[in-house]
């Protein structure tokens, strides 16, 4: 527990030494999520490995979506700094899943539930959604079940 907190803590440190902004810029904005979800009412000042996981996920999700709005708006200046900070991010997720892995864990989860159509998408979409938490974003798991299921009906 706080594993991730303690490690971004730390990494805070060497950045500041490196004297990498970027990275400490991001390191900072990351321990300031852990910190607000930690001190949440009703919360017990803990902050589990796999929140802090999904608030890291949150973080690099918000990063890329910015970096593509200021690419939209021309501003390739502020695109690259969230890019980069994206990247510092990213290191602190578990190894992503590939493609087939999302298939065959997807397919998995439709044997298991019996589902057989696209009306059991919420179903299946639920179990998969625990399962491969962390490991890949919701979008492709989300299109692997559409797909998948589309192929059973």
């Amino acid at each position: 527990m706080n594993e991730l907190f303690d490690k971004v803590s730390g990494d805070i440190k060497t950045a500041m030494l490196a004297r990498d902004k970027v990275a400490l810029e991001a390191l900072r904005g990351m321990k300031k999520e852990f910190l607000e979800a930690k001190t949440a009412k009703g919360g017990d000042g803990n902050l589990a490995d796999d929140v802090a996981v999904k608030l890291v996920q949150k973080m690099l999700k918000q990063r890329k979506e910015s970096a593509q709005i200021y690419n939209e708006q021309n501003r390739p200046d502020l695109a690259q700094n969230e890019l980069a900070e994206a990247a510092v991010i990213e290191k602190y997720l578990p190894a992503q899943m590939t493609d087939e892995e999302i298939e065959l864990a997807v397919a998995e989860v439709i044997v298991q539930l019996g589902a057989a159509g696209p009306q059991d998408m919420g179903k299946v979409m639920g179990v998969a959604s625990k399962q491969l938490a962390g490991k890949t974003e919701g979008r492709l798991i989300s299109e692997k079940v559409k797909f998948l299921l589309s192929k059973i009906s």
